[in-house]
């Protein structure tokens, strides 16, 4: 007859404080660093203490220098949570298993760019639909080489319209690393016409750092979407069964004036990985996703 033995002191110590551990380890998130890094870190804090408060854990946000810094502090398992661009969270979600978006802006599902040009130029205002063909023969910055509003879609609006690419339409590129340079860059005229964000040329223009006297947004990209909350797929592994859910709904569930006004987003809605196939596919069409 077997005998029933009871577990060594180790496992039965390590089966009793494995709740408690994986309770006591910190919910850690980044966001791409699409405008200036001091501003990050105070947008971000702030979420960070209510996310806190909220789901009852330690959360903290972390920096990263750059768009591809973000997809690997993902990949790596330093960060479990990040607010990507469309084209990063495809990224990061293509590398880690089970991964999901699980939440956007209001204003997220209907994205769009702004061409911005130095009044150097000449070039006046174009509602069109089609990108303006005075942006032939300049020179163009865009903003992070990973950057959805300032890179992925607008090169391709680029290319579908004028039917060239990049390199034979313009007659230097540059990357600027962030919207906000990229304003900075063309203001200057260090750079004659560069795209941005819309929310990011909104961002400049509300806090005084924009002279619209030396630059100006001459054309809007058609919609497409972007900016989303991605969580890796073995959080609940991390923190508990269903966390994944309570995470998604705090993210839901935030109201306050203040927090919104830090990305801008007028709230935050349900996002899934399907919302960004468009982004999937023209980056496979620019040769930009393995």
């Amino acid at each position: 007859m077997p005998r029933f033995r009871l577990p060594t002191l180790p496992l039965l110590l390590a089966t009793l404080l494995t709740p408690a551990l994986a309770a006591a380890q910190p919910l850690v998130f980044t966001a791409i660093p699409d405008e200036d890094e001091t501003r990050l870190q105070q947008r971000f804090q702030a979420v960070a203490d209510y996310l806190a408060e909220t789901l009852e854990v330690e959360v903290r946000f972390i920096p990263v220098t750059s768009y591809a810094a973000s997809v690997t502090a993902f990949r790596n398992n330093q960060v479990q949570l990040a607010w990507f661009g469309g084209f990063t969270g495809v990224q990061a979600r293509e590398l880690v298993t089970g991964s999901r978006a699980i939440a956007q802006g209001v204003e997220d599902p209907e994205y769009k760019s702004y061409i911005i040009a130095n009044r150097s130029t000449g070039l006046e205002p174009d509602d069109g639909d089609t990108a303006p063909e005075g942006l032939r023969d300049l020179t163009f910055s865009f903003g992070s080489q990973s950057s959805t509003s300032g890179r992925l879609m607008p090169e391709y609006f680029l290319r579908e319209h004028l039917g060239s690419s990049p390199n034979a339409l313009f007659t230097r590129i540059g990357f600027s690393g962030n919207h906000s340079r990229t304003i900075s860059v063309v203001q200057s005229g260090a750079y004659q016409a560069g795209v941005v964000s819309y929310k990011a040329w909104e961002n400049e223009l509300e806090a005084g750092n924009i002279d619209l006297d030396r630059v100006q947004v001459i054309w809007e990209t058609p919609p497409y979407p972007d900016y989303q909350w991605t969580v890796r797929g073995d959080i609940d592994e991390r923190f508990g069964k269903g966390f994944t859910e309570r995470l998604q709904q705090a993210l839901l569930d935030m109201d306050d004036p203040e927090l919104l006004a830090s990305f801008p987003r007028a709230g935050f809605i349900p996002a899934e990985n399907d919302d960004y196939q468009e982004i999937r596919e023209v980056a496979q069409s620019l040769g930009l996703l393995d």
